[in-house]
């Protein structure tokens, strides 16, 4: 599983809050942790109004690359801005993201196309986000298309089919699984993702609902997550599902995080 670390992202109140009272100390302590829990990338959100996201993202930038050397996944939903940021990265990470809404692919495949950095690529357009597989897999086929004309290696892409909440959507699961299974069919060299927490959303005791989602996903073929690597229940998901799936040899990956104390129990 590739690990992008969820929590330096100001959708988060705790997050947000260290962001508005400039607690450069709180930001240190979740890009080391978060590093320490495995995290390949490190989410950088700002989660702020527009007028402050170029500065807040900036700050965020130089606090977690001063304290780590994780990779970042530099997080917006403005294309031009996570252009003018890549510079900042010392070096190639996730841009998040593209989708087929206007102006998303052709303002970042020309930028990237020469570099090493992967892509984010969401399975939405202008229509918005498509309950329906077949939807699903011709937006990817279209950002496929494109990524290809620009000469960005399919293996760069990380889809995300976009899971909706399940307290609006009961086949919400059944859809996203079935989306991952469509367009790994044609492409079988991309990657796929998930924020882990989306599909919990309104609904209580998210915490069991994440770890199953995570279950299940990992079995349909998801082989990337946005999500808490601090967090040891969901260390211990991750690693039982690695297990279970015949990914982790001996089950070697799964008693080492268990002696390292990852876990939410105490080694024997």
């Amino acid at each position: 599983m590739i690990i992008i670390g969820e929590k330096i992202n100001g959708f988060i109140p705790k997050t947000l809050a260290a962001i508005q009272e400039k607690d450069a100390d709180y930001i240190r302590s979740i890009a080391k942790g978060q590093t320490e829990g495995g995290a390949d990338y490190l989410d950088i959100c700002a989660g702020v109004a527009p007028e402050l996201e170029r500065e807040t993202m900036q700050w965020l930038i130089d606090i977690t690359q001063e304290t780590v050397d994780t990779p970042l996944c530099l997080d917006s939903s403005d294309p031009q801005l996570l252009m003018e940021l890549m510079p900042l990265a010392h070096k190639p990470g996730l841009i998040n993201s593209v989708s087929k809404e206007e102006g998303k692919t052709e303002a970042v495949f020309p930028v990237i196309a020469g570099s090493d950095w992967g892509v984010i690529a969401l399975t939405c357009d202008n229509n918005g986000i498509p309950d329906d597989p077949k939807i699903k897999l011709e937006i990817a086929r279209k950002i496929v298309a494109e990524a290809d004309e620009a000469g960005i290696k399919r293996e760069r892409i990380f889809f995300d089919p976009l899971v909706t909440t399940l307290a609006t959507k009961q086949d919400s699961l059944l859809n996203f699984t079935e989306g991952i299974a469509r367009i790994r069919a044609e492409f079988p060299e991309v990657h796929f993702t998930s924020g882990l927490s989306n599909i919990s959303f309104g609904m209580p005791y998210r915490k069991a609902i994440n770890m199953q989602f995570l279950c299940l996903a990992m079995a349909a073929g998801m082989d990337s997550a946005i999500m808490d690597p601090m967090s040891p229940d969901m260390q211990a998901t991750l690693k039982a599902t690695d297990a279970l799936l015949g990914n982790d040899e001996y089950c070697m990956d799964y008693l080492t995080a268990y002696r390292e104390g990852l876990f939410p129990v105490k080694p024997a």
